[in-house]
């Protein structure tokens, strides 16, 4: 394991062209709007990764992401590509997961998404603000017909770095979870400017201190294989004891859930965009090789996410090392070009004392068939109640608390980022 190691930039892989014809057509000749639903992904893999290097679209939909978890998972897939007069529009990369009887068509991995857009051209993009209201919602309910119940696209900005989301005319209910971004200078010292930058410095020089008062601490980065296969089963194993000692689910420990991260840790093709990469604080001295934190970051053009974290809530504590840790990924990827440190979904403390910006998510549901609107209402009241309830600052500390009651420990336990 080395700190901060690169590779030289490769070129992107085709896989071998799939021999699945599309299983669905359906065309608007009013908008001069073609969507085809195929059921494999490598169908329509030249045209996606042609969208997906557009900066404005979500790194959560790029083939690689999607392809891990497409293997790891194997539920039945629709990938919706969309031509404009002949000319690519968009990619939205679906799978499709049946419970209770109803089929729902949603982002591949939504599950471990922070922000989800779809794969749009800009000509699109441009385009379909002008498209008449209920347009698009229409083509996508004809080409999903018979297959899905609903749609669900969760995580949805309706507007995102200044541009508006093509599809902002679907149905819609607020997310209760807001995403929390932190904008970067050139550097450490402007980034920290508008933070309160002398109470910041402060508090990390005497979190420095504590750790090198028993023998100081690295920044590292995993590059290998077995170094980044140590690490993110390091990851799980932190996160298993933090959720035991709060009483609550698991959701890393499904086996596929896990292969999935161990498979999109490998697709980094070099350079600096990166699906997944993991950070750590390992300590020397008296703790020497132990990894007090661990984070999970992917990054798209100048856009970093903190996907994942965890520490060790047995070393030291009183450093706050997942704290120190985000001050370490900060500073470099402000120093390696980022403008934007987004820490992901989920409202807590921590993220507001970095961040001065949120952005509000929708989720975007159609419905196809009448258990399709059932569901789609039930999800409405769903989401608000949710929503209802983490904006009563009363009621949702008694349900945390209620939550925690099976706790082995009444001390609260650090992290470096947990999405609600």
């Amino acid at each position: 394991m080395t700190v901060f190691a690169g590779r030289m930039a490769s070129d992107t892989a085709i896989l071998p062209t799939s021999t699945v014809t599309p299983t669905a057509t359906a065309v608007d000749e009013d908008l001069g709007l073609a969507i085809t639903v195929h059921s494999d992904m490598r169908a329509v893999e030249r045209a996606w990764r042609q969208l997906e290097a557009d900066p404005w679209n979500s790194m959560h939909q790029a083939f690689d992401w999607c392809y891990a978890w497409a293997q790891t998972h194997g539920n039945p897939l629709a990938i919706i590509e969309g031509r404009l007069d002949g000319a690519l529009a968009f990619v939205l990369p679906l799978e499709i997961e049946s419970r209770a009887t109803v089929r729902t068509a949603q982002f591949i991995g939504s599950a471990f998404t922070n922000y989800n857009s779809g794969l749009f051209s800009a000509d699109f993009r441009h385009k379909a603000e002008h498209f008449p209201a209920g347009a698009i919602t229409r083509a996508l309910a004809a080409a999903l017909a018979n297959r899905t119940d609903l749609i669900h696209l969760t995580h949805v900005p309706l507007d995102w770095r200044g541009e508006p989301h093509p599809f902002a005319d679907l149905p819609k209910v607020l997310n209760p979870n807001p995403a929390f971004q932190l904008a970067l200078g050139a550097d450490m010292d402007a980034t920290i400017a508008p933070l309160n930058a002398k109470a910041r410095r402060k508090k990390f020089r005497s979190q420095v201190r504590k750790l090198e008062a028993v023998g100081g601490f690295d920044h590292i980065r995993a590059t290998s294989p077995a170094d980044k296969s140590m690490l993110l089963e390091t990851f799980f194993r932190q996160k298993a004891a933090r959720f035991e000692a709060q009483g609550l689910p698991n959701v890393f420990q499904p086996a596929e859930t896990q292969a999935f991260f161990h498979m999109v840790l490998e697709m980094d093709r070099g350079g600096s965009d990166v699906p997944l990469e993991l950070h750590a604080l390992r300590l020397k001295g008296d703790y020497a090789g132990k990894i007090a934190a661990i984070a999970g970051l992917s990054r798209k053009g100048d856009h970093v996410i903190c996907q994942f974290g965890s520490i060790d809530d047995t070393l030291m504590r009183e450093a706050s090392p997942g704290e120190l840790l985000f001050w370490l990924m900060i500073e470099r990827a402000a120093l390696t070009g980022a403008s934007l440190f987004d820490f992901g979904i989920g409202d807590q403390d921590y993220k507001r004392r970095w961040c001065r910006s949120e952005t509000l998510h929708h989720d975007l549901m159609v419905a196809i068939s009448p258990r399709g609107q059932i569901a789609e209402q039930l999800l409405r009241v769903l989401t608000r109640t949710k929503a209802a309830i983490k904006n009563n600052a009363r009621l949702y500390s008694l349900i945390q608390r209620i939550r925690a009651m099976g706790s082995k420990t009444s001390a609260p336990m650090e992290t470096v980022s947990e999405n609600d």
